[in-house]
């Protein structure tokens, strides 16, 4: 007999937790299924220090925290548990089926997360682990290399964004974009140039390149890059390698079931975070819009758990419009 809950959350990353935070302890039956194990990329990061609370904590400790105080209130977390297919019923429950179980909910609330875009070179996997060198988010990480040098990889708005930002920190940065020119918008090119040209500027762009190798001991030592029209190779001596070269979303299991972009993120209402499902909500860094940072994620599970009680209550609310009057506290 198919078990049925309140709300089933699908991926327990820190957008997962804290939608099931939230919905347990308004007294739902909720269970979290997660591929793997909670945490997601959070459990990566060595130190966390915009995270409001914690001056410097680290990623698993962090996921522990939430994981023992989600518990506390009674949600269910069943770990190597990858949802294959997902059902909206007849009569109105959304099946979520994993390998070995079919459960039911009156909610659902997606939160796979995304998984870095990787560069596919050597040096890359061995040197991702906490705190060794390779990192993927210049917004969480600049301000561990104060003072060093880095290597940035990419050329669209994330990449110009947070290698700006690596440079308000890093000594020296050099950014690597196998291009002359940039993917990203004509106005953050402008600055970036501007920056660039600046006197005594410390961010030099070494384009129609790609690094081709990341060697080190212990942590990054340098840096290989290979022109792609002459294919000069140069090495550089750096702290790290900050690779910004996009995002691939969670979501392979939801095609034909969810609205997706091209790219793979849920297309949904970004105010409710309702998808084109009834009853199925979308959180954190698998939806459009996302700001890709550990403390929206969570925000974002927590709204998506107040405003799935106005489903809960009333299901026609699913298809009312954005209103200016609407708030999760005016029932």
């Amino acid at each position: 007999m198919t078990a049925i809950y309140d709300c089933i959350i699908v991926g327990a990353g820190p957008a997962g937790l804290g939608a099931g935070l939230y919905t347990a302890r308004d007294r739902q039956k909720t269970l979290l299924l997660d591929k793997f194990y909670p945490g997601g990329q959070i459990n990566t990061t060595d130190r966390i220090e915009n995270y409001p609370g914690y001056e410097n904590i680290s990623g698993p400790d962090l996921i522990a925290t939430m994981v023992k105080q989600v518990k506390t209130f009674g949600a269910e977390i069943k770990t190597s548990a990858e949802v294959r297919k997902l059902h909206r019923r007849d009569d109105g429950l959304i099946e979520v089926s994993t390998a070995k179980d079919t459960f039911a909910a009156r909610v659902v609330i997606l939160s796979p997360g995304s998984s870095y875009r990787a560069l596919g070179v050597p040096g890359e996997d061995r040197f991702r682990q906490a705190g060794t060198g390779v990192s993927y988010c210049g917004t969480c990480d600049a301000p561990f290399f104060r003072d060093k040098v880095v290597v940035a990889v990419g050329g669209g708005n994330t990449a110009i964004e947070d290698t700006l930002h690596l440079a308000k920190y890093a000594k020296k940065v050099y950014m690597v974009h196998r291009r002359q020119e940039f993917r990203a918008t004509p106005v953050l090119v402008e600055e970036l140039m501007a920056y660039v040209k600046k006197p005594g500027s410390n961010l030099e762009l070494k384009l129609d390149a790609v690094v081709t190798d990341i060697q080190g001991g212990t942590k990054v030592e340098r840096a290989i890059l290979k022109n792609v029209k002459t294919d000069t190779i140069e090495e550089i001596a750096c702290n790290g390698v900050f690779i910004f070269v996009g995002m691939v979303p969670n979501t392979a299991f939801l095609n034909g079931f969810a609205d997706l972009t091209q790219q793979g993120f849920i297309r949904c209402d970004t105010a409710y975070l309702r998808t084109r499902v009834p009853g199925v909500f979308a959180a954190g860094d698998c939806r459009i819009g996302a700001a890709m940072q550990l403390i929206t994620a969570v925000a974002d599970g927590v709204n998506a758990a107040m405003w799935s009680k106005h489903y809960l209550r009333d299901a026609g609310w699913w298809n009312q419009p954005l209103s200016d009057a609407l708030s999760p506290g005016e029932w």
